[in-house]
């Protein structure tokens, strides 16, 4: 037999290729949807973002759901989770299950928080300062309509791409200033005759990238601006380009 050193060479030139081509196709982020509060309807909004991010961006979807009592079976999906997004309301979770959320953020991965967040365990009183960088201390009136603006010195950031510098918002506005030292605003809110409130921002937890903003009513998930934004910060918590 004939050895042929120019076959053996595009023989293992080929292979190489092949195998680096392999591993360089990304598998499709894993998102755990969480929904625990009813006054804002998570449990019909987060299902349809999940279908949203499924059918346009090839995400791996885990929608979780609060039981009539304080408890939402199936976080051990976060084990695995390269996302979690949460939308719930004064918990007292099990410790085992709040235990699960705390091993997911000390492990470095990332978080958003929509709305009721801000305020979203009883036995975790110290969440919002620390892990949201937030401060919520209740709201303005629900008949105040809020008026979304751009930090327009972040206007820049990648959460913020494509989003309309300014519009309406449809639910009431949180009071949340000041916030913490590690944040950076990204979207103010106002109503009439009161101070601006930090709106939308992100944060640092223990090394976990972090988003949260005060909007989530059912009428912001149908405003184009909003979604734009909570797509866009789906994929800065991932730090990967939506395709």
């Amino acid at each position: 037999m004939t050895f042929r050193p120019r076959a053996v060479w595009f023989f293992l030139i080929v292979t190489i290729l092949f195998v680096c081509g392999f591993k360089s196709v990304a598998a499709p982020p894993r998102i755990v949807l969480i929904s625990g509060e009813p006054e804002y309807f998570s449990s019909n909004s987060l299902p349809a973002f999940a279908r949203l991010l499924t059918t346009n961006y090839q995400c791996r979807c885990t929608y979780l759901e609060r039981t009539a009592s304080n408890n939402i079976p199936g976080l051990e999906a976060l084990e695995t989770a390269d996302l979690a997004i949460l939308f719930v309301r004064r918990l007292t979770l099990p410790d085992d299950q709040l235990g699960r959320l705390k091993k997911y953020l000390d492990s470095g991965k990332p978080l958003i928080g929509l709305r009721t967040a801000s305020h979203a365990f009883e036995n975790w009183k110290e969440w919002d300062h620390e892990v949201l960088g937030g401060n919520y201390h209740m709201h303005h009136g629900n008949t105040l309509v809020a008026t979304a603006r751009v930090n327009a010195t972040e206007r820049n950031h990648p959460i913020l791409r494509n989003v309309t510098p300014e519009f309406k918002t449809g639910g009431s506005l949180y009071k949340t200033s000041p916030l913490g030292e590690h944040t950076t605003l990204l979207v103010m809110g106002s109503v009439e005759g009161q101070p601006p409130e930090p709106m939308a921002w992100t944060h640092e937890y223990k090394g976990s990238r972090v988003f949260y903003t005060s909007l989530g009513h059912p009428q912001d998930f149908e405003n184009t601006a909003f979604r734009q934004m909570l797509i866009n910060a789906v994929f800065w918590c991932l730090e990967i380009e939506p395709k």
